[in-house]
């Protein structure tokens, strides 16, 4: 365990309770401290409470969509810097307009990842020797 994960928190946002189990494990695993939103209303007030180092957040979530969440949190005190790594069925191209323009780390397609390029991406995002420039994997085959 290095520095940065045994004391950076991340809220998963995901509404498929198997995928944020299988993700809040791997992260767990690694070092991660994780919390669990499965709606949009619960997210926002996990994050609000945790201030995590980073948010998972998937787009199409019930109650108050992704891109909404990313909203507010950029209009508020407590989530305006808050580090936001969109993982979403949509592709880019069909996501809302101006998830970028926000402020987030990277964009991912859940089709495209396998299990540990979450593990890489978010130590990427959080571990100041990653990368500095923004994670797309619309264009990732496997």
């Amino acid at each position: 365990m290095d520095e940065v994960s045994s004391w950076a928190k991340i809220v998963i946002v995901e509404d498929n309770v198997a995928l944020a189990d299988i993700y809040k494990t791997r992260l767990e695993m690694i070092g991660y401290h994780c919390f669990v939103a499965y709606n949009g209303k619960a997210a926002l007030e996990l994050i609000q409470a945790e201030q995590p180092s980073l948010v998972l957040l998937d787009l199409m979530v019930p109650e108050i969509a992704g891109d909404k969440i990313l909203e507010i949190m950029r209009g508020s005190d407590w989530g305006k810097d808050i580090k936001v790594l969109i993982i979403s069925n949509l592709n880019e191209s069909d996501a809302p307009a101006g998830l970028r323009e926000q402020g987030i780390e990277g964009y991912a397609v859940k089709a495209n990842l396998s299990d540990d390029m979450v593990d890489r991406l978010v130590d990427d995002i959080l571990k100041p020797s990653g990368q500095t420039e923004d994670v797309n994997l619309d264009a990732v085959n496997y």
